[in-house]
């Protein structure tokens, strides 16, 4: 699967538009990484635990959206996005979006 954040793929021709797929992954914050996150801010500098959760989370959007691509069929993503936002000071939400296309190389 060809996932890409621009809106064409050099190289490829595209075929068909599949449509908007997307992955989602809410998550609570842990314990652990807010406190050290906490005495972090007094300091400064990066939040290691809560870097790692995000990335983690980041992936787990990506995988569900490159699911959702594959299962319509679709062999690329294109103009791939993330969002993301936080619920209710507790929750985090992170979202992988992007246009599902079937492409063929270009010869």
């Amino acid at each position: 699967m060809l996932i890409v954040t621009t809106n064409d793929l050099p190289g490829y021709r595209i075929t068909k538009v599949v449509g908007e797929v997307n992955g989602l992954t809410v998550r609570t914050r842990n314990v652990g990484a807010q406190l050290g996150a906490a005495l972090k801010a007094i300091g400064g500098g990066e939040l290691r635990g809560l870097t790692q959760q995000l990335q983690q989370s980041r992936g787990e959007a990506l995988d569900r959206m490159t699911e959702a691509a594959q299962a319509l069929g679709a062999n690329a993503v294109i103009a791939m996005r993330y969002d993301s936002n936080e619920l209710a000071n507790t929750y985090q939400e992170i979202l992988a979006y992007g246009t599902a296309v079937v492409v063929e190389p270009i010869d």
